[in-house]
């Protein structure tokens, strides 16, 4: 008998299987989605964005080998050192402020010798989170590309949140993925998902981070309960990115003005997304435990540097609101700092 449950809005549910098995579908159709929107042979499904950055490390390189990267990658920086604890490789770093150039790329590779690690791979970051959620320009990044492939070189996206980077560029997903031979795609940053990211790539590639993923831990079983949910984030909060972008601009402009900042500073040419980077002239860690106590939660993101990110669930009134409080707990970090 066919039931069709109009109790409630609230009785919807995910097909499950087993994706161990290869059998839930509602994982196998996010995975064929995000293929194809990444414009890949394949993808696989994985727990977290660092899952997927360190199976595009481990599928393309062998231990000793050298990674290039941007000052400030997140592979390097945020994912406990996994690149050397689960690969055993080894990071150069190319250019300045987190995007690099063709030239920078061929000056980092490490010399053809017998004592020197191998060169293997080239990793982006697109937008580049320790920069600000700067984005890449196309024909960099093309290039960037193209130079590590004439090398012999890999190269891999970390693309967490490529999707701000399109909305942000006007350049489609596969576009911005094309030139390089896998990605790593986040579908809790920015989209809303509870959880989870891919690896996108080769067949091949994907077949073996398959592989990695159940040693590593990250197979998971009834997994469309989870994969329900980034689809949802893929399907419906992609082209709204704009808002948060439009609020990040509000809450930098804000910041950085004298009345409202309160000596705050911010580059408002490095606000392209929805990350904002604020520059303070006291201890960040002292600002962010002062905002807290007035109701605005930020990131320290170095010593004397603020980090704040736009979402979703942040409205246009919710950024001028926390202008106003950042300056304020500004002022009175100066005042404990003085104290102290």
């Amino acid at each position: 008998m066919r039931l069709v449950d109009l109790r409630s809005d609230t009785v919807t549910r995910a097909e499950v299987g087993d994706d161990v098995l290869g059998d839930d579908p509602t994982v196998q159709a996010l995975e064929a989605e995000t293929a194809r929107i990444t414009g890949k042979q394949a993808a696989v499904f994985v727990p977290s964005g660092t899952m997927g950055n360190q199976l595009a490390i481990a599928t393309q390189t062998r231990p000793g080998d050298d990674v290039i990267v941007g000052e400030g990658a997140h592979l390097v920086g945020h994912e406990g050192a996994a690149g050397a604890a689960l690969s055993g490789v080894q990071f150069s770093v190319a250019g300045r402020g987190g995007l690099y150039s063709a030239d920078d790329v061929e000056a980092a590779v490490q010399p053809r010798a017998d004592w020197a690690p191998r060169s293997s791979l080239v990793a982006l970051e697109n937008s580049h989170n320790r920069a600000g959620g700067r984005v890449w320009p196309m024909s960099v990044a093309r290039e960037v590309a193209e130079r590590a492939r004439s090398l012999g070189l890999s190269s891999h996206l970390d693309g967490a949140r490529i999707w701000n980077a399109s909305v942000a560029s006007g350049d489609d997903v596969a576009v911005l993925c094309a030139p390089f031979d896998t990605v790593s795609v986040c579908f809790s940053k920015g989209l809303g998902a509870p959880v989870g990211s891919a690896f996108c790539g080769p067949v091949t590639l994907v077949r073996e981070g398959r592989r990695l993923r159940r040693r590593w831990g990250g197979a998971m079983r009834q997994a469309g309960v989870l994969a329900a949910a980034a689809m949802h984030a893929l399907s419906h909060h992609r082209q709204r990115l704009k808002e948060d972008h439009t609020n990040a601009r509000v809450l930098a402009e804000r910041l950085a003005s004298p009345e409202t900042g309160r000596g705050a500073r911010v580059d408002l040419e490095t606000v392209e997304t929805n990350l904002v980077l604020i520059d303070v002239d006291v201890q960040a860690e002292l600002v962010v435990r002062e905002a807290r106590e007035l109701g605005v939660l930020l990131m320290a993101a170095a010593a004397t540097r603020l980090r704040a990110v736009t979402h979703l669930d942040v409205s246009h009134s919710d950024v001028e609101h926390a202008a106003e409080v950042i300056g304020l707990a500004l002022e009175n970090a100066r005042k404990v700092s003085a104290r102290s």
